[in-house]
Order: structure tokens, then sequence, then C-alpha cells
């Protein structure tokens, strides 16, 4: 049973985000129209956060499956500020690497 769903903007896109559960140190929950290449970049992203003691996803299917992610948190942080933590310095990221590729491409 969904909690709430949530359209986010990320770098411009909007994503649906689906909380299947939401507790103080975990959080699990859907990133509709996702793969792995923008989950595997978060998790790695969430794994560098110290107060991070879980971060993983599951892709049941290749091809039309909806990422299912679980974090959770040591509770010196939430697992939700985590994830949003995450989410910005991914996004400075692309910006850093939009902004280098422009000026090499010049």
């Amino acid at each position: 049973m969904f909690i709430n769903i949530t359209k986010t903007l990320f770098l411009g896109v909007f994503m649906e985000i689906n909380v299947i559960e939401e507790k103080k140190n975990r959080i699990s929950f859907e990133i509709k129209g996702e793969g792995n290449t923008f989950c595997n970049l978060l998790k790695d992203e969430l794994w560098d956060d110290k107060h991070v003691t879980v971060a993983a996803y599951d892709i049941k299917h290749p091809l039309i499956g909806i990422p299912f992610m679980i974090v959770e948190t040591d509770g010196h942080k939430s697992p939700k500020k985590a994830l949003e933590s995450a989410a910005e310095r991914v996004a400075d990221k692309v910006e850093n690497l939009r902004k280098e590729a422009k000026k090499a491409l010049k």
C-alpha cells in the first residue's frame, strides 16, 4: 500500500516517487520511469553519507520493472534528509559535467 505519491522536480524533470514505507530511520520507495543508471548513481551518492547504513535498490524486470529503493540511516540524519542531500549532490555533479562538456566542445 502506498503512503503517498509525490512528483519531484529533479534536473528539470518531474519524477514520480511512491513512498511504500516510512519510519524514523528507514524509507522505502519506488521511482517510476527510472532505471539502473539513475538508481546506481543515487545509491552510490547515498553511500558517501556517513549516516547512511543501507542504500540499495532492486528492479524486478529489466524492461518493465519499477525501481524499489531502501535507505536506512544511523539516526543522526533522517533517511529523507540523506536522500535529499544525495539528490542535491547528484544534481551538482551533473551541472558541473554539463559546464565542462560545454567548455570542452567550444
